[in-house]
């Protein structure tokens, strides 16, 4: 009988030893995947709208020539891309 019990003791602490290493891998490996999707899965940083511009016809440029700036400020720091910056060009100069 003594027998009986130590092998039924081993094979418990073998199970639970396997249920928690197999636990912790899952847990490490989701955590690792949820890392690799995060970057992919980041929102694109939204494209703020410049000021809207004055109602006076000589501020109206000025304000222009301001959001032009601040546009290629944010496209000179990453902020924009390329076809982002042209659009918001294009909608300042055209409005």
């Amino acid at each position: 009988m003594p027998g009986l019990l130590r092998g039924v003791a081993r094979t418990a602490v073998v199970a639970g030893t396997a249920t928690a290493v197999s636990n912790r891998v899952s847990r490490r490996q989701a955590g690792r995947w949820a890392q690799q999707e995060a970057p992919q899965a980041a929102p694109q940083p939204a494209v703020q709208a410049a000021p809207a511009p004055a109602p006076a016809a000589a501020d109206d440029m000025s304000s222009k020539i301001a959001q032009l700036k601040d546009l290629g400020e944010l496209k000179d720091q990453g902020v924009l891309t390329d076809a982002e910056f042209q659009a918001q060009k294009a909608r300042i100069l055209g409005s």
